[in-house]
This record gives C-alpha cells, sequence and structure tokens, in this order.
C-alpha cells in the first residue's frame, strides 16, 4: 500500500488494482496491432521464404519480444510504485494518477451511481468505470483486460455499502 493513500479516513484497506486512463488504452490498442503486425510478418517469412529470412524472423521476433517484455516491466515497475492504482477501503476508493498522487477520493456515502462500460474486442479490452459523486463531479477510470481483477472487489464494495449502478 502506498504511503499518502490511506490517510482520507476511509477505514481498513481492502485492496489495490492497476487502472489506467485513456492512454492506456491507446497504448493497449497500439501494442496489440503491433503484435499481430508482427504475426503476420512472421508467418509471411515463413510462406515466402525471401532472402535472409532467417534474419528478418529474429528480429522480428525481438521486436515481439521487446514489446512483451517492456509490457511486464511497466506492470511491475508501476505497482511498485504505485502509479495508476484504484485503492478500494471499507468505506471508499481512492485513485492515483500516473505519477502516484490521489486523483480522486470516493467514500461510499458520497457515490450516486457507479456505471460499468465494458468493450471487449481484438484490439481493446477495458472495463469503465464512471464514479458519480453527490457535489464532486464524475471520477472515470479503465480496468485494462478482458476480466479484470478490480471488477468483482469494486461491485461487490459498492453493492455491500448501497452505491451499485
Amino acid at each position: 500500500m502506498r504511503t499518502g493513500v490511506n490517510g482520507f479516513g476511509l477505514g481498513e484497506a481492502c485492496g489495490d488494482y492497476a487502472v489506467a486512463g485513456v492512454g492506456g488504452a491507446l497504448a493497449q490498442t497500439g501494442r496489440r496491432a503491433l503484435m499481430m503486425l508482427c504475426l503476420v510478418l512472421l508467418v509471411l517469412l515463413v510462406v515466402k521464404q525471401p532472402t535472409a529470412a532467417l534474419t528478418k524472423g529474429v528480429v522480428v521476433a525481438g521486436i515481439a519480444l521487446a514489446v512483451w517484455g517492456l509490457t511486464r516491466a511497466w506492470g511491475l515497475v508501476s505497482a511498485r510504485l504505485g502509479l495508476r492504482r484504484c485503492y478500494l477501503f471499507a468505506g471508499g476508493m481512492v485513485v492515483t494518477d500516473l505519477f502516484g498522487r490521489p486523483r480522486g477520493v470516493v467514500a461510499w456515502s458520497e457515490v450516486t451511481a457507479l456505471n460499468v462500460i465494458v468493450t471487449r474486442s481484438l484490439l481493446m479490452a477495458f472495463h469503465r468505470f464512471e464514479v458519480d459523486r453527490r457535489g464532486a463531479g464524475r471520477l472515470a477510470f479503465l480496468a485494462m483486460g478482458m476480466q479484470p481483477a478490480l471488477v468483482e472487489p469494486l461491485l461487490s464494495r459498492a453493492a455491500a455499502n448501497g452505491a451499485g449502478g
């Protein structure tokens, strides 16, 4: 748990989960498109067998492995530093920004609606959460992936506190 996010009087910590913004969704789309392009290029290299196909195949496979490795490394580093996280508490939640500072603090008693929009396609997969708050506007964030770990705990915690959507 990142220091500074539990000082809002929201009670006991219930977990922290990775979230993203629009940039994260665009990065996911670009990464998936690049990986599909690498796969198509590798298949074409096997089928067409141009000159120096092995060298070209190694370069394409290297690019794919580098993208995969950078994705995993970013996931580990951002989790360790508390970047772009959603911290759930018994009394609410805290969403941090790209630099780990609290971007939104929401007590369950302030929530008027919790809307979830699900997108699942070949290039994009995410759950968009929109938390409407009394007098403070809307807090929106994304949980990336087909079945992100944040979905079930957030919805159950919100429902237990009467803030379902």
